[in-house]
């Protein structure tokens, strides 16, 4: 493959921010207002808008739950925090790596994604992450719901908490569920600009919240004692290893797909630093602090209810004051709500975007996620840990840890960061490779990913996947999904391009 020179639409300036020359903007069939770069007079986040950003979605229900499931698993709060820590270290490394592109470029993941399968061919990546999108909307919209459902109950009384069931649940909880879910659209509609905003003031409001929470446990419990003493059930031999290596992948599949899309937003970072400070300083920081929290609330309601609750919306329903009930219920709703918007729809709305630029926008996009999160199962991946830990995250970290490693071979080791970014939207430009698709990358996706997921399978019998896996030669990597995915990914993409180059247009040879 010939070397990537600096093409004369786009300019450069001191800080190394790019951007396409006065005349050079695409308005083709792959380009719309929402994918088209930022304009570097418009890259003004700066570093306490990531770590803002970073705290309202570390900070949310769905990070309590995974680190509280956890104990529910049988660790101790010490093996908790440190299966937690280590994998927002782990996956900060993706993190940084696939965001550099954002400040440099002002392009959004499924544009940069471009780069290395084609422009046809990164809606595949796109369309993996928008899947995974749409689940955790409807995991977090379902939380948020419950949540509205227990406030109303205690204020509002028996008719509403007792009222007759459809399927599984009373009709007023699927009234919540949908009220939660118009709620988030109507921020999300309103843009980019009122999600920064609102995580902004978000994040502050969450953390009072969860300190109260933990306060109002060691109360009940006689004081941190008992929260810090719950002892370990498997302690620290081949027990916990046993648990630690799938938990562990499961943890780094919780934030594997911000480590892809996460140019969706440094792409509107004032500066290289601002981006790599405000993710280092946000999520293992913020993460780690939220999960010890949990983990000792969680603890604590062990030591004082005999089980461990790891539900947080069933531990607030059992507060007996109206005004904290109240207090601790918004709390949830707007955890939910900074997570929800911020990494469960802006992305797979520029995703979805990708697909028919001409057709769907970010705001058509949105809905098209918000629609698809009704009608999916969520409260069926919730109904216990192992589900959540094991079956959706193991499986969802082995799939985008394959994407990962194909986008940081091409644009770290191949490219060495260097892009056309006119030809990211232009028919028949380098990017164009076959009819719009680059083979190598979807090979290396497709190899990676059955060798990360292939071997899945369920440690309960009434799990979806076989006990002895789907693929039973592969079981023995099923417990590292997201490593094998990543490294295979990027070793093979990384090889295939070496000795089978693409064509270049000699045309874009300048």
């Amino acid at each position: 493959m010939s070397a990537v020179t600096t093409p004369s639409d786009q300019t450069t300036d001191p800080a190394g921010r790019v951007e396409l020359a006065d005349g050079s903007v695409p308005s083709g069939p792959y380009a719309n207002r929402d994918l088209l770069p930022v304009p570097v007079a418009q890259r003004r986040w700066t570093t306490y808008n990531f770590a803002a950003l970073w705290v309202g979605m570390a900070h949310n229900i769905a990070s309590w739950t995974l680190a509280s499931g956890l104990i529910a698993l049988g660790m101790d709060w010490k093996q908790a925090i440190l299966t937690i820590a280590a994998a927002n270290l782990v996956v900060l490394v993706p993190m940084l790596l696939t965001g550099h592109a954002g400040p440099k470029y002002g392009i959004p993941f499924p544009v940069f994604a471009r780069a290395a399968f084609g422009i046809r061919g990164a809606n595949l990546p796109a369309l993996v992450r928008a899947a995974v999108a749409c689940v955790w909307f409807g995991i977090q919209t379902w939380i948020g719901g419950s949540a509205i459902f227990l406030l109303a109950g205690r204020l509002l009384g028996d008719w509403w908490s007792g009222a007759g069931h459809i399927g599984e649940f009373p009709w007023t909880q699927w009234l919540s569920f949908l009220l939660f879910w118009a709620l988030q659209i109507g921020i999300i509609v309103r843009g980019m600009e009122t999600v920064r905003r609102f995580e902004n003031w978000a994040a502050p409001f969450v953390i009072a919240g969860a300190v109260a929470l933990l306060i109002w446990m060691s109360v009940k419990a006689g004081g941190f004692g008992p929260l810090l003493d719950q002892p370990s059930k498997l302690g620290w031999g081949r027990g916990f290893w046993k648990v630690f290596f799938p938990s562990l992948m499961g943890m780094i599949g919780f934030w594997s797909t911000l480590s892809l899309n996460i140019p969706d937003f440094t792409r509107y970072a004032a500066t290289q630093r601002a981006q790599l400070w405000g993710q280092s300083l946000g999520l293992p920081t913020t993460m780690t602090a939220f999960a010890l929290l949990s983990v000792l609330v969680t603890s604590g309601s062990q030591a004082v209810y005999g089980t461990a609750i790891w539900d947080p919306v069933a531990l607030a329903a059992k507060l007996d004051d109206w005004a904290a009930l109240l207090f601790a219920l918004v709390t949830v709703l707007i955890a939910t709500l900074s997570v929800n918007i911020a990494a469960n729809t802006v992305s797979p709305a520029f995703d979805l975007s990708n697909m028919a630029p001409r057709r769907i926008s970010f705001r058509a996009g949105a809905l098209i996620t918000a629609g698809v999160g009704v009608v999916i199962f969520p409260w069926k991946l919730l109904s216990s840990p192992e589900a959540y830990i094991y079956t959706w995250l193991g499986t969802v970290a082995g799939l985008l840890g394959t994407v990962a490693g194909v986008l940081i071979a091409d644009y770290w080791v191949i490219r060495r960061t260097r892009l056309d970014l006119a030809d990211l939207y232009r028919h028949g430009g380098r990017y164009w490779y076959d009819a719009g698709w680059n083979w190598r990358a979807v090979l290396a996706f497709a190899v990676g990913g059955v060798l990360a997921v292939g071997g899945s399978y369920s440690a309960a019998s009434s799990g979806p996947f076989p006990a002895d896996g789907l693929i039973p030669f592969l079981k023995p990597l099923a417990d590292y999904g997201w490593a094998v995915g990543l490294a295979t990914s990027l070793v093979l993409h990384t090889a295939l391009t070496r000795l089978l180059p693409p064509r270049e247009d000699p045309a874009r040879q300048d």
